[in-house]
């Protein structure tokens, strides 16, 4: 539990004096539209089922998530991707040239991009050799202008979940914004911490539906934070960021949520036969524990191995050139197939 936290005291001045874009459909609240006569927004009246702008509080989508995550509606925020969420925390919360966020590598890389369009200095501090944050030294390199903490778990690319003991002391003693990126959550046995949503108003959470869900096309990034933090982010994003076919697609699918457990669990089920059979292949050194999607491995050369199963027709990620990953490789978990004719190209080479 934190106390005597307010969020106000973060929030950059020229946001705090903002007046929001007010849509046309931001004006219109009614929600029996159904006979209507829209002529407010200068859309064109021919229906073809997108010549409408889209609802901008994205109401159906939210509630469907309320439901199955067990959250209010208005602690969540939806955005253009998990990226345009991000880069709207950047921007409520970090003065550029003046304020600084703390990143983990080996991490998600996106989070020093935004840092860098938003100029804002990235104090990065190595995960230990296990992939767990330094605990004593993260709270060592703070300082008064820090506002932002990203702790991406279950990690990427090392697909490891951090220590809960580590996370809830950052939560307690961190006094910025920490954003838990839980882009890997549904592969994971470890619980959301979503659950602890309540005790934390410096915590935000972020979800996507670009990996379980398996919508990645369509871009759907998810925010929990408190009612606070959402208003403020609410104030600045843009007035359609989610678009109405990503809206459809996101409905169907989250009506289907029997079916997307069924593959997650296929997922986990191939993740285990992987790396029992990745143990079999000669050069690879180490196969490092994973909740996600994939599974960070240690060869004995990543460039020449990398480029060998290209030339196979498989694509890999090469993690090589980040910190604490020298000769590794990332394998998504695929399809049965899929894993198979990997395993068989790591064999015959």
């Amino acid at each position: 539990m934190k106390s005597n936290f307010n969020i106000n005291n973060l929030v950059r001045e020229n946001i705090k004096n903002i007046t929001p874009y007010s849509s046309a459909r931001d004006e219109y609240k009614d929600v029996s539209i159904d006979e209507m006569v829209f002529l407010d927004a200068n859309e064109n009246p021919f229906e073809n089922g997108v010549n409408r702008y889209p609802d901008p509080q994205q109401n159906i989508v939210k509630d469907l998530l309320s439901k199955i995550k067990n959250i209010d509606k208005k602690n969540i925020l939806l955005g253009n991707g998990s990226d345009e969420v991000l880069d709207l925390i950047f921007r409520a919360f970090c003065e550029p040239k003046q304020d600084n966020v703390i990143t983990l590598p080996p991490t998600y890389g996106m989070y020093s991009v935004l840092a860098n369009i938003n100029n804002i200095e990235n104090r990065k501090i190595l995960l230990t050799q296990d992939f767990q944050p330094k605990v004593d030294e993260i709270l060592t390199k703070v300082n008064a202008n820090s506002k932002i903490l990203f702790l991406c778990s279950p990690n990427n690319p090392s697909g490891n979940s951090f220590s809960s003991d580590k996370v809830t002391e950052l939560l307690q003693k961190f006094n910025g914004i920490v954003v838990i990126d839980e882009a890997y959550i549904d592969f994971s046995d470890e619980k959301s911490w979503l659950e602890k949503l309540k005790d934390y108003p410096n915590l935000i959470i972020t979800q996507t539906l670009s990996k379980a869900y398996g919508l990645a096309g369509i871009r759907l990034g998810v925010c929990y934070a408190s009612e606070s933090i959402i208003a403020i982010l609410n104030n600045i994003k843009p007035p359609y960021n989610v678009n109405e076919l990503t809206q459809q697609k996101a409905i169907e699918r989250l009506q289907k949520v029997d079916e997307v457990q069924e593959e997650i669990l296929k997922i986990k089920a191939q993740r285990n036969q992987l790396i029992t059979r990745l143990k079999e292949i000669n050069f690879i050194k180490e196969i490092y524990p994973t909740d996600c999607n994939f599974v960070l491995v240690k060869v004995d050369d990543a460039t020449k191995r990398y480029n060998q199963l290209v030339a196979k027709g498989i694509v890999v990620r090469n993690r090589t050139t980040q910190p604490l990953c020298e000769n590794t490789l990332r394998f998504t978990i695929g399809t049965k197939d899929e894993n198979e004719k990997l395993i068989k190209v790591l064999k015959d080479i």
